[in-house]
């Protein structure tokens, strides 16, 4: 498995290098189709989120399937241990997923809340050249991904142009449990509509569907 180690506002030293390597035989012996891993370690520099000051990002590709786990904590070291937990974690519900599915298991339906009514927004001034509306207006390419700082606030958007194949509301499901996410937006194979899933409470989740008002009949 190809590994991967970039820092965002930090140094990577050889020994957190050489620990990763290590380590990651833990999700070799969880997943053995497991292709590359991405780890990013992010530095908080703010002192008042010392307790959170670095921050380690790990994205595991296995063929098609993307599973990815993030945690914070005072140092790489340690938010290294507890992204693995969380990631290790969701690479065996993964594996018992298969396995569920091979002997006919099926998950429970979702609710769905139907379409979402648009709501008529009213008129709003011209945002300056930093608004959030420009930050996201340039062309992208697939894969690539722009951040922007709105105006003198700490705001930054980041807008990234994801190429996707629809699918139906339990592959949603799965792919967000796999990135760990509270919802996750796609195109429904069914009816054509990007529609978001999300979490509700327990088992329990909601499905959004978004169309205009033309298409609905």
């Amino acid at each position: 498995m190809e590994i991967v180690v970039t820092g965002r506002h930090t140094q990577i030293k050889q020994r957190f290098r050489d620990v990763v390597d290590s380590k990651m035989n833990r999700v070799t012996a969880i997943a053995p189709d497991a292709q590359r891993a991405q780890i990013v370690v992010t530095f908080e520099g703010n002192p008042r989120q010392a307790d959170t000051a670095k921050k380690v990002e790990i994205t595991v590709i296995a063929g098609r399937t993307v599973v990815r786990a993030e945690a914070s904590s005072t140092d790489e070291y340690s938010a290294l241990d507890l992204a693995l937990d969380k990631l290790t974690l969701r690479l065996r519900r993964t594996r018992d997923r298969r396995k569920d599915h091979r002997r006919g298991y099926t998950n429970p339906q979702p609710v769905d809340l139907g379409v979402v009514e648009p709501v008529e927004e009213p008129a709003v001034e011209e945002e300056p050249s930093n608004s959030p509306a420009d930050a996201v207006s340039a062309d992208l390419g697939p894969g690539e991904s722009v951040e922007v700082q709105v105006g003198d606030t700490p705001i930054v958007i980041r807008r990234k142009l994801h190429i996707a194949e629809p699918m139906t509301i339990d592959e949603a499901l799965y792919e967000m449990e796999l990135i760990g996410h509270d919802f996750f937006l796609f195109v429904n194979k069914d009816t054509n509509r990007p529609s978001v899933v999300y979490h509700r409470h327990g088992w329990s989740y909601g499905v959004f569907e978004i169309d205009t008002p033309e298409n609905v009949q």
